[in-house]
């Protein structure tokens, strides 16, 4: 796995995947070209738990039609300003979910798929939950 920053300016970058997709980020909070670096980890975080929790509803054969993941942080006060606990909280939609099941998959994320959700464990204390709506 590869990637690239490329500085445009002020504080401002571009990032490409090894994969060719790009994004913009911003160190400025003033400016609003794109989310912080900070910002980012917290996407990708959300991006790869919600990914595994949809994926592994479908495996199941549940009648999933919308997840929407809220990923709320906290953060050091002091430099290095790194996160201390980020908590993920899983809207999931669909008709006659199994709560059980819903619950199980967000369980294996965390502990089993999630590269991202394990990998910041091991700095910030990550915790999960979930909702069925109807």
């Amino acid at each position: 796995m590869e990637a690239r920053v490329k500085w445009l300016e002020n504080l401002t970058f571009t990032g490409t995947s090894g994969t060719g997709h790009g994004v913009v980020m911003d160190g400025n909070k003033d400016t609003g070209f794109g989310p912080s670096p900070m910002e980012m980890l917290l996407l990708g975080l959300g991006g790869c738990s919600s990914i595994d929790v949809v994926h592994i509803l479908q495996k199941g054969r549940e009648n999933v039609q919308d997840v929407e993941t809220e990923v709320k942080a906290e953060r050091a006060e002091t430099d290095p300003k790194v996160f201390t606990k980020i908590h993920l909280h899983f809207k999931v939609k669909g008709e006659n979910l199994n709560e059980t099941k819903v619950g199980r998959a967000v369980e294996l994320s965390a502990e089993k798929y999630c590269s991202a959700s394990i990998m910041l464990s091991k700095a910030a204390e990550v915790t999960h939950s979930w909702e069925v709506i109807e």
